[in-house]
């Protein structure tokens, strides 16, 4: 016999042997038995089974497919994960090749972001949502919560816009948990911090700043410091803009300001808007961040590094950006036990 012949034989199973590996696969995969089982019932020992089974993969007896929805990159989202030591982090399929890349879609972003929140929020939970056109996508695609309460975390891009952004989110959020809502009808920047403070004193706005400390969950959008991708940038003159720029500003989040290494600046800017404060949102157990495209994957990662956020919901754009291009190395998932930790 030939070498090669013999090679085949060695590889060639029996009928007696492919219907034992069968048999030993479904008790292990199918019923969950462990090989210490399985060696006891058909008389073998554990390391016969171990070998059973891996001539079972090897030669397609068996398949293992690990399947999610076409939409979710699982590798991606589990490197991204461990390079920035979050609690969780999902990515989703940038738009189509032929299609602007660059820029997120904030429908798919949302209702991804709807589904982790339905996840992460338990019956009792104060649930925050800060302004951002990623958390009012997220708010409207929302089907599903458990009973909670609701707090708006930062005041309206536009007051006659209100209706339709950050406070019908709110309402939306509790009418689909069946919780209080507690929304702020105040703008995100005043034009001083004397005005900003006489409004936190304001009944409805303080109640609603009382619940800060009790938030459980909290769900926020990132901008880059460019025109029509930060909000607050876009509420500034240009005066204001010039100078947040030159303390080297790369991300905004809820009106606070970071540079390109997770460090705040700019912080007068906060006395200036009604926001939770950023020690209130180290604070918080679960801070979940929406946001993707190439042109946020910078700011993404300013705030990452701050540890505001422990977790992401992004898209392949951003992720690719994230995983390559930041020198960032993987580090231990974020402990929130301790709120003062930086």
């Amino acid at each position: 016999m030939s070498a090669m012949s013999a090679g085949r034989s060695a590889l060639r199973m029996g009928p007696a042997e492919l219907v034992q590996a069968a048999a030993m696969a479904r008790r292990f995969y199918l019923e969950g038995k462990s090989k210490i089982q399985i060696a006891e019932e058909f008389g073998v020992s554990r390391f016969k089974v171990a070998r059973v089974l891996e001539t079972a993969l090897e030669r397609d007896l068996v398949r293992i497919e690990i399947r999610v929805p076409a939409e979710l990159d699982a590798e991606r989202s589990d490197a991204l994960r461990a390079r920035y030591g979050l609690r969780h982090a999902v990515v989703v399929e940038s738009p189509e090749a032929g299609e602007d890349e660059s820029s997120p879609d904030p429908e798919n972003l949302g209702e991804v972001a709807a589904d982790l929140l339905g996840e992460l929020v338990s019956e009792g939970d104060v649930l925050g949502l800060a302004w951002g056109r990623s958390t009012i996508h997220m708010a409207a695609a929302l089907d599903r919560l458990p009973p909670c309460t609701v707090v708006q975390l930062t005041g309206v891009y536009d007051a006659g816009t209100a209706e339709r952004g950050s406070v019908e989110a709110v309402r939306r959020a509790a009418q689909v948990s069946g919780g209080d809502a507690h929304p702020i009808y105040a703008p995100m920047l005043l034009p001083d911090a004397a005005t900003a403070a006489a409004l936190r004193n304001q009944t409805g706005i303080a109640r609603a700043f009382e619940y800060f400390d009790k938030v459980t969950v909290a769900a926020v959008s990132i901008g880059s410091w460019e025109p029509g991708i930060s909000t607050v940038h876009d509420m500034l003159t240009d005066e204001e803009r010039a100078h947040y720029a030159s303390l080297g500003v790369a991300a905004e989040m809820s009106a606070h300001l970071f540079d390109a290494e997770g460090r705040r600046v700019g912080r007068d800017l906060g006395e200036r808007c009604i926001t939770v404060e950023a020690d209130r949102l180290r604070r918080i157990p679960e801070v979940v961040a929406i946001a993707g495209g190439a042109r946020k994957a910078s700011a993404i990662d300013a705030v990452l590094r701050s540890g505001l956020v422990t977790s992401l919901v992004t898209d392949t754009a951003a992720a690719d950006f994230l995983l390559h291009e930041t020198g960032v190395q993987p580090r231990p998932a974020l402990d929130r036990a301790d709120p003062d930790g930086d």
